[in-house]
């Protein structure tokens, strides 16, 4: 019985005038969604390829002096700041650890306008290359980007209410609700055939869109998970819009006009997709607030400031266990000696910082388990992280990169720390065993549970309230 409902639907809405200027409007912004991610993602690109040729243009040029001097008197390679194993892991030979787009990182920004996702690592602390981002225009910040997901998140129910608000009113309205049921057909059915149609239409239009936005902007469609990331994300559009479609049946079961309807599905997107994460962000805000970056640099200068008062004390004690390494106290500045020094500081900076450190870490994940925890208030939430999980641009590949770089940051501190406290001179042949940072994916599994949760988080009230909406529709007033 649906097919003929459905074919009577297709017939009704192709001959009203106002079905293709939506479907228009509709897939414009997708498209300048698609659009936006994309630039974003070329910029991304285009930031990485100039840090990896800075890379190996400073490499290169090392490597070159290197050479010279060693073919030199040896007076001069002693003094030159290329053979300090100190500055060279400091400043000259500093690489890029550097999280690459993500396949479908066009579709949705998310978090990465926020977090840094490449980082030029040395052997100072982390905290002083991981706090040096680029300066990213507030406004911007403020208002987020306009991308796929955006579109999805927020236009796609107001396409989907405008198609719905009139499921049963209109008929109703008209006078001809009484006239289709005296035919075989139960209202049920009847608002299910309806429905399945505008699912087809609204579906149809967001899976060729999403398709056609990876397609053009040159996203890695033979990327191992690709595949799997683009089926979850249809998925989660999916059960996001059966979620709404479930909201107008139950307000059209009610037996409202057709202005009532619209209003009350207008209210319920306004508190679903801007009011209810409003409030859980200012509530958990209030309940556990954002961990002040500005007091922990404050307090890594203050611990920075105080190792360097006491420096004399720990080059002395350092001197005092091993006298061979004492400095030849020839004058002026010595990038040897100075390395040693400066590494013994810190040292100390690093080991009393480290319960600030880790009370801003700990502050921070508590914020996202409140997150995690509420989202489920809010199905906007709910697809806005599935959305940015599948895309590579939410939280948690960008705490896996974090990790990453931690990892890589303790192995570039250990390939320097010994020639540099035994002052032994960085030669052309070490430049080949610097350590080399390759970033690695996130294993698929985490990532679909995650996105699973998330399923279910939006496919069970779904089903909820379109149960409740079909079990109404028995005592809906067939007259006005």
């Amino acid at each position: 019985m649906l097919g003929p409902i459905i074919k009577h639907e297709w017939r009704n809405l192709v001959a009203q005038s106002t079905l293709w200027p939506i479907v228009g409007l509709f897939a414009l912004l997708i498209g300048y969604g698609v659009y936006n991610g994309a630039a974003w993602v070329q910029f991304q690109q285009e930031a990485i390829q100039t840090a990896r040729q800075d890379e190996a243009t400073r490499l290169a040029l090392l490597g070159k002096q290197l050479v010279s001097l060693e073919r030199g008197p040896t007076a001069e390679l002693k003094e030159a700041p290329q053979a300090s194993a100190w500055w060279v892991g400091y400043s000259l030979a500093g690489r890029y650890a550097v999280m690459p787009p993500g396949p479908l990182a066009s579709l949705s920004v998310g978090q990465s306008d926020l977090y840094p996702y490449y980082f030029k690592v040395t052997t100072a602390s982390k905290q002083a290359f991981i706090n040096n981002n680029e300066i990213e225009n507030p406004t911007n910040l403020l208002a987020g980007h306009f991308d796929l997901a955006f579109v999805i998140v927020y236009l796609y129910p107001l396409l989907i209410l405008a198609l719905s608000y009139n499921l049963i009113s209109q008929e109703r309205d008209e006078g001809t609700l009484s006239m289709l049921l005296s035919q075989p057909v139960a209202l049920g059915t009847f608002v299910l055939g309806k429905i399945a149609f505008r699912a087809l239409i609204v579906l149809a239009l967001a899976v060729a869109f999403s398709l056609a936005g990876v397609v053009l902007s040159g996203a890695e469609l033979g990327a191992p998970d690709t595949a799997l990331r683009l089926g979850l994300w249809l998925l989660v559009v999916g059960a996001y819009g059966a979620f709404w479609f479930a909201a107008a049946v139950a307000v059209n079961a009610l037996g409202g006009s057709s202005a009532t309807n619209a209003v009350a599905l207008m209210g319920l997107w306004l508190a679903f997709v801007v009011l209810i994460p409003a409030l859980v962000n200012i509530t958990i805000s209030a309940v556990d607030p954002m961990p002040s970056r500005l007091e922990m640099i404050q307090s890594l200068r203050e611990a920075s400031s105080a190792a360097s008062d006491q420096s004399d004390q720990f080059l002395s004690k350092y001197q005092a266990d091993h006298p061979e390494l004492a400095a030849e106290g020839k004058g002026g500045f010595n990038y040897t000696d100075y390395g040693v020094r400066y590494t013994l500081v810190q040292a100390e900076v690093d080991r009393r910082v480290r319960p600030v450190l880790e009370r801003f870490d700990a502050q921070l994940l508590r914020q996202q388990e409140w997150v995690d925890r509420y989202r489920y208030l809010s199905p906007a939430v709910v697809t806005q992280e599935a959305l940015n999980d599948l895309a590579g641009t939410g939280v948690a590949r960008y705490r896996h990169f974090l990790g990453q770089v931690e990892a890589y940051h303790r192995d570039w501190q250990k390939f320097f720390r010994a020639d540099t406290m035994n002052k032994q001179r960085f030669s052309a042949n070490d430049l080949q065993e610097l350590p080399h940072f390759r970033f690695s994916e996130e294993a698929p599994g985490p990532l679909t549970e995650r996105v699973l949760g998330s399923l279910l988080g939006l496919i069970a009230p779904a089903l909820l309230i379109g149960l409740v909406g079909l079990s109404a529709l028995r005592r809906y007033p067939i007259t006005g």
